[in-house]
């Protein structure tokens, strides 16, 4: 385990390490920028392959520490445990199935962990996670980045304050289209494991977005989910996960809700929108126009707040960077789930240390969650869209 001396002396930026995001994939670079965005993380060790002369050849591009550039990740959490000046952080970006085996290593050896998501490949391993989680007391963030966008925070807080009433349906959807065609027989490194359930778990596109949907839709309204009935289609043949889902929602407050996420959907790049209707109004929020949230009180004209304008919330000022009529989206919500994640750690530096109560990221639980909604969807569909518990 970590000494103490390493954790509660520490200054400057958090030290950390990456898993994954080599070469030829995409998440790690988004990571990598997302943590340099305010100063708080600096990546000093790196595991960033599974293959080791690749891992060395992508850290070497990136400048990693020859010493400190790993062949694979258990080397990586030994060496660096041991360190006066090893991370206190890793972020892991790996396909699925690897997700597990590292956050596990890394916080037995007493390290924080930055995963992305779904948090596991199986249900089994997500609740294994999460009660290691709770033995080490470690901080665990899982990047559902779009819960860090000003705007989603000011819906959240909309809800939370009542502005919509009680909260009647929820609808959520999350198009692309660039599998349209079996891409990962071209050999396509992300449409390959994505389409392997080997790697990428029981769920295709409901792994991959459906879980952004799902997320969104939680995190916005607050609502717990009772049940769900999901048609699953895997229409590229030859395809062994689903590439379109339909999934009805049943809350526990008696609300209800659709989740469409659909990676065959010519015309649509990252289409993600929510759209939540209560007793007293409505809004809806699109991802690819997220300075902006339209809001409906029933009765009245329908009103466009905009990210760091007039009437938006003190939720949404704290997570703003810029001024008004600048955007801001993708990259700088990653940077916000990191700014979180550091004032996170930098809590957890002090003995029985929390973050000051303003912080929010998505935790483990949020990520158990996650992959509890893609095993639900799946055995859903086998019995012909049968309501499902969760």
């Amino acid at each position: 385990m970590v000494g103490a001396s390493k954790t509660e002396t520490a200054s400057g930026p958090i030290r950390y390490g990456m898993v994954g995001g080599g070469q030829g994939a995409f998440i790690g670079a988004v990571h990598r920028i997302a943590a340099r965005m305010d100063g708080e993380f600096q990546l000093v060790a790196g595991a960033l392959s599974s293959d080791p002369e690749r891992a060395r050849a992508s850290g070497a591009e990136i400048g990693l520490d020859p010493a400190r550039n790993y062949a694979s990740f258990q080397e990586m959490a030994k060496a660096e445990a041991k360190r006066p000046d090893g991370i206190e952080a890793v972020a892991i970006v790996t396909p699925n199935h690897v997700h597990y085996p590292a956050a596990k290593a890394f916080l037995e050896a007493g390290i924080h962990v930055i995963c992305d998501k779904p948090l596991t490949s199986t249900l089994a391993d997500a609740k294994k996670l999460a009660a290691l989680v709770e033995k080490t007391g470690k901080v665990f963030v899982l990047t559902h980045n779009y819960t860090a966008y000003p705007m989603v925070r000011q819906a959240r807080e909309m809800v939370q304050k009542g502005l919509l009433g009680d909260i009647r349906v929820v609808q959520a959807e999350y198009p692309q289209d660039w599998l349209t065609e079996d891409l990962a027989a071209t050999g396509q490194k992300q449409a390959a494991w994505r389409s392997d359930p080997k790697q990428s778990g029981a769920g295709g596109a409901t792994g991959d977005i459906g879980t952004h949907a799902y997320n969104l839709a939680r995190f916005v309204t607050g609502l717990e989910l009772d049940s769900l009935s999901a048609d699953l289609d895997a229409f590229v043949p030859g395809r062994k996960l689903d590439d379109n889902a339909h999934v009805m929602l049943r809350f526990a407050s008696g609300a209800k809700g659709m989740i469409w996420a659909s990676q065959v959907a010519p015309g649509h790049e990252n289409g993600l929108k929510l759209r939540v209707y209560g007793t007293k109004g409505g809004i809806e929020w699109v991802q690819a126009d997220p300075n902006y949230l339209w809001y409906t009180p029933f009765g009245q004209p329908k009103q466009l707040i905009t990210r760091a304008g007039a009437g938006a919330s003190p939720a949404a000022a704290r997570v703003s960077r810029i001024p008004s009529g600048h955007p801001e989206g993708y990259l700088e919500g990653f940077a916000n789930i990191y700014a979180e994640a550091a004032r996170a750690i930098r809590a957890a530096r002090k003995k029985n240390g929390k973050p000051p109560r303003d912080v929010i990221f998505p935790t483990v639980q949020d990520g158990v969650e996650g992959v509890a909604f893609v095993e639900a969807c799946v055995r859903s569909s086998k019995k012909n869209a049968a309501w499902t518990k969760l």
